[in-house]
């Protein structure tokens, strides 16, 4: 089993920036890629983000350059910096990390709220 600890979220106004962090325990050694998702009110979870072991990343509905995800292996932590936010932005901000094989099984987080208004 894997646990997933989110942290970092908050109440920000328009044009601020948050970060926030994914803490990862448990049997992580077969986790090959971790992602970030959010959900919106009234809207369905939305891929984000994703990282490799090796570092490599893929955005999905993240706007590229002004959110970035990163990982610290030695720290087991997975990142998602966040600049010049907008209203459209909050949701609960959601962790998941995947193993992909034998089987592929997907652990998540219980969510961080992020709130971008004035």
């Amino acid at each position: 089993q894997v646990q997933l600890v989110e942290s970092g979220g908050g109440l920000v106004q328009p044009g601020g920036s948050l970060r926030l962090s994914c803490v990862a325990s448990g049997s992580i050694e077969n986790i090959e890629v971790m992602r970030w998702y959010r959900q919106a009110p009234g809207k369905q979870r939305e891929f984000g983000a994703a990282i490799l072991n090796n570092d490599d990343s893929e955005y999905g509905e993240f706007e590229k350059g002004r959110f970035t995800i990163s990982r610290d292996g030695a720290k087991n932590t997975l990142y998602l910096q966040m600049n010049n936010l907008k209203p459209e932005d909050t949701a609960v901000y959601y962790c998941n990390a995947a193993e992909l094989s034998p089987i592929i099984t997907n652990y998540w987080g219980q969510g961080t709220q992020v709130t971008v208004s004035t």
